[in-house]
């Protein structure tokens, strides 16, 4: 495997590529190789202290554009991007491990964020609140809320990019961007472009560094009025901790355990695949993952052997553009790879089987974070693998009896980010569509677009990202209330 060097990357404020002001430089390792791809400038407390003033600065100006002017910016961005649209992709197959396939889901998500929220912010229309006593007329104003930081998982770089970018642009807001630690290189590229077309000054900055240094200086300020993020519940909570320095809103996408349910009168094929697609893409680290797999007793024996022959015809490898056959690369790092095995061990020691996978893969490079796909039967609510969101490519299966069991089952977590159900029962869909404790359910079939809202209960977040809805996380309202003379 041959890698590609990356060079060296600096942090964006101000309109400018700066290097930090401690000078320290992170290497970013490539997940498939352990060999270090390129060097990005490490933001410290100085550094997040710049972009918190810059960004003050930046929405001075940015929120006395008018839409239409803002609108062009964005379409500005969104045509350099596409110009870079390889390079964006290679860097993210070589910096997080997905496929090339893979990364063209991140550019397109972003691009059609930076397409789309203007229009969803020019179709926002004032509320109008009726007077009962005809003494007045009222409505409601949206205006921008002011600086927002995003905290971004590494999972998909800049998918996630787009899923703050664009409602942050179009509502008027100036944005404070921390990727990941782990996959900084592709969001880093982004503000070369950004300085590249003179991007306006301070509206959008771009830094990553230790979060004891650099998030809880963004954090604990007063300026952000908007606190958003992709991350674990654990973040989440730190987040809100640490954010009560003064009132700020709050968007969190946190984590998920999700249920994908199978009935026996389901479309088998169409279920099968999907549970497939919806564990081993992007190597399972995607936050509405099939975590808990749940098959009718009826068709149980026939779905784990047809699950265990798909899994196990998965093609391994760096799914670079030259291999477009590869469906699944290693995890991001070799603490998650190890995170894996734990989650194997704790599920056979309490009884599960181990079916398939559950080894490091022969024939890749050793320095890797490779395992195979794999395949655990028989969980029960006590092991790991049923409790904990387990973000990689372990897939989780167990049978259940009745309607009642499996929704009981299926609510059992502190999680409420995505579910999934298959059946063609119209009286179960409407009593499962009740009844399930998620914030997204989906009914014999998969579907996620920028115009759908994504966001969960419980502690899976707050708010939502994508849809019209994603913008109120940007918005503050004012009442206006005019007499009538």
């Amino acid at each position: 495997m041959v890698t590609q060097n990356f060079g060296y990357k600096k942090l964006y404020i101000d309109g400018t590529l700066v290097d930090s002001e401690n000078k320290k430089r992170a290497a970013v390792i490539c997940p498939a190789t352990g060999e270090t791809i390129a060097e990005v400038a490490q933001a410290g407390k100085q550094d997040a202290e710049k972009a918190l003033i810059t960004a003050q600065k930046g929405f001075k100006y940015w929120s006395k554009l008018t839409l239409a002017e803002r609108t062009e910016w964005m379409q500005k961005l969104r045509t350099a991007i596409l110009a870079k649209e390889h390079e964006l992709k290679t860097a993210m197959v070589h910096e997080m491990g997905k496929t090339y396939g893979g990364a063209a889901e991140d550019i397109e998500a972003l691009v059609n964020a930076l397409d789309w929220y203007p229009n969803a912010m020019k179709n926002l229309r004032e509320e109008q609140i009726p007077d009962y006593e005809n003494t007045h007329t009222h409505k409601m104003v949206s205006k921008p809320a002011g600086v927002a930081v995003a905290y971004l998982a590494w999972n998909f770089p800049l998918l996630n990019v787009g899923f703050k970018l664009g409602p942050a642009l179009a509502a008027g807001c100036s944005i404070i961007i921390k990727p990941s630690a782990l996959s900084p290189l592709s969001t880093y590229m982004i503000g070369e472009i950004l300085h590249e077309i003179n991007f306006p000054a301070g509206v959008i900055n771009i830094l990553s560094g230790p979060s004891k240094e650099v998030a809880t200086t963004l954090t604990t300020s007063t300026i952000p009025a908007v606190l958003t993020m992709i991350g674990s519940t654990a973040t989440g909570q730190k987040v809100i901790a640490d954010s009560t320095t003064s009132i700020k809103k709050l968007g969190m996408e946190l984590g998920g355990n999700a249920p994908f349910i199978v009935f026996e009168d389901a479309d088998f094929e169409k279920a099968l695949n999907l549970a497939i697609g919806l564990k081993y893409s992007n190597s399972g680290q995607i936050c509405v993952a099939a975590n808990r797999i749940m098959v009718h007793k009826n068709i149980y024996d026939k779905f784990l052997k047809a699950y265990i022959k798909k899994a196990s015809e998965l093609t391994l490898g760096f799914g670079t553009k030259e291999n477009p056959d590869v469906f699944m690369g290693p995890v991001v790092a070799r603490a998650d790879r190890d995170r894996m095995f734990d989650l194997v061990k704790d599920a056979v020691s309490k009884g599960a089987t181990l079916e398939y996978g559950g080894k490091i893969p022969e024939g890749l490079p050793e320095k890797g974070n490779w395992i195979e796909p794999t395949v655990v039967s028989g969980i029960t609510p006590e092991m790991d693998l049923f409790r904990k969101e387990t973000f990689g490519p372990v897939a989780g299966i167990m049978s259940f009896d009745s309607d009642d069991e499996v929704l009981a089952l299926a609510n059992d977590t502190d999680f409420g980010l995505a579910s999934y159900i298959f059946t063609n029962n119209h009286k179960r869909i409407e009593r499962f569509t009740d009844e399930l404790e998620f914030g997204e359910i989906q009914i014999n079939g998969v579907k996620y677009s920028i115009y759908l809202p994504h966001g969960g209960i419980k502690n899976s977040g707050i708010g939502h990202d994508c849809s019209h809805l994603a913008l109120d996380d940007y918005l503050v309202k004012k009442r206006v209330s005019t007499a009538l003379f």
